[in-house]
């Protein structure tokens, strides 16, 4: 909940201290292990998608949407950018293509009761770097 609050940089002392622990005695106990710790993105995906799931459609069928996004980036250090289509500043009549990272998003479509209209509720975001950078 920390991380996801945290205004400005996302830092572990930062969620720490958004958390109440800035305080504590055992402030850097918690920051050891939290900057040390190993974390696996597919695995922290599957444990949210489980709880998407358990919380919103327990016995519907489940339905995942996949989007694509570019993220514009700049830089000598942002290696696996590409040259896509960008399709926010294109139309029919003209062809706009820019130097992008490129994200697949998959997300749960979900029937949201308050809101009458199905929601799209992001679990895993994953880079798909360009097929000149992958090879």
């Amino acid at each position: 909940m920390g991380a996801i609050l945290a205004p400005g940089t996302r830092t572990v002392s930062a969620a720490l201290r958004l958390m109440g622990l800035g305080q504590t005695e055992q402030f850097q106990r918690y920051h050891r292990i939290l900057n040390r710790a190993v974390w696996s993105g597919t695995e922290v995906s599957h444990v949210l998608l489980g709880v998407l799931v358990r919380t919103f459609v327990p016995s519907g069928p489940l339905v995942i949407g996949v989007d694509e996004t570019l993220e514009r980036r700049w830089g000598k250090k942002i290696a696996a950018k590409g040259i896509y289509r960008d399709p926010v500043r294109s139309t029919q009549e003209r062809f706009v293509k820019s130097s992008d990272l490129r994200w697949v998003c998959l997300m749960l479509l979900v029937p949201v009761p308050w809101a009458r209209r199905v929601w799209a509720l992001p679990f895993l975001s994953v880079l798909a770097p360009s097929e000149r950078y992958a090879a």
